[in-house]
């Protein structure tokens, strides 16, 4: 009988080993404007799939930069534009694209400010000329507002009480420490993760004055597509992910 005992331990052992080895891990560059849903997603893709994603965030000029720089990655997710650039080079696979989802600018003040009024393009212009600080960043979020705001004629009045970061964290940082009346422009999903820092979302732009930036996976294949890279690229479209990424303003 003690033979059988061994034999069955070491047969689930065995199971243990396989499903161990058969468990990898792949490298996600990904845009930060959609962490607050990207890292629920990962974290559901590990439990039911016993993968392992090592994820970093960053701006869409510097995901170019690391790509061009030849950082390796298995996956990258970044507006179609960066990506379109990496295909050209032959870094990813241009038939393995999933998009993710689109991303609004929306408007963020601390909790301890009167609401600006926003509702129409007019009442947005006044707003921010009678702000004291106008906050945003340097990336895609910024270079759209950076046009916009030469469009609507305010860009030399709002010149000199304009702060810009490298990232959208650093914005709701400088808002969440000041003192009068700033107003914050970032991403709808960054500006919903701030309320944790005791901000709050005004709302998006003006309809008519909106900006979307469209968000994509692709896998990036160096000698091969990893199959798990795949799979993590065909989870990003499943119904239990896209409700995730819309919960967080992803839409």
């Amino acid at each position: 009988m003690a033979w059988r005992w061994f034999l069955l331990l070491s047969v689930i052992l065995l199971l243990f080993v396989v499903d161990d080895a058969m468990a990898t891990e792949i490298k996600v560059l990904s845009a930060g404007a959609v962490e607050p849903g990207m890292v629920k997603v990962i974290d559901a893709f590990r439990r039911e799939t016993g993968h392992d994603v090592n994820v970093t965030f960053a701006t869409a000029p510097a995901i170019r930069k690391r790509i061009d720089g030849g950082e390796a990655a298995d996956v990258v997710i970044a507006p179609p534009d960066v990506l379109e650039g990496v295909v050209k080079v032959g870094k990813a696979a241009a038939a393995e694209q999933v998009p993710v989802g689109r991303i609004g600018i929306g408007i963020t003040v601390r909790n301890d400010t009167p609401l600006p009024k926003i509702a129409t393009v007019d009442e947005f212009k006044r707003s921010l000329l009678h702000a004291e600080w106008v906050v945003y960043n340097q990336a895609s979020t910024g270079i759209y507002l950076e046009r916009l705001f030469d469009r609507l004629g305010i860009a030399q009045e709002l010149k000199a009480k304009t702060t810009r970061y490298p990232d959208a964290a650093a914005v709701l940082t400088h808002i969440a420490k000041g003192s009068g009346s700033e107003i914050g422009l970032a991403a709808v999903t960054v500006v919903i993760e701030g309320e944790n820092m005791g901000l709050k979302l005004v709302g998006p732009l003006p309809a008519e004055i909106q900006n979307y930036t469209m968000y994509t996976a692709t896998t990036v294949p160096g000698k091969t597509v990893s199959d798990t890279a795949r799979q993590f690229v065909r989870y990003i479209s499943t119904p239990a992910a896209k409700a995730v990424f819309a919960a967080a303003g992803i839409e």
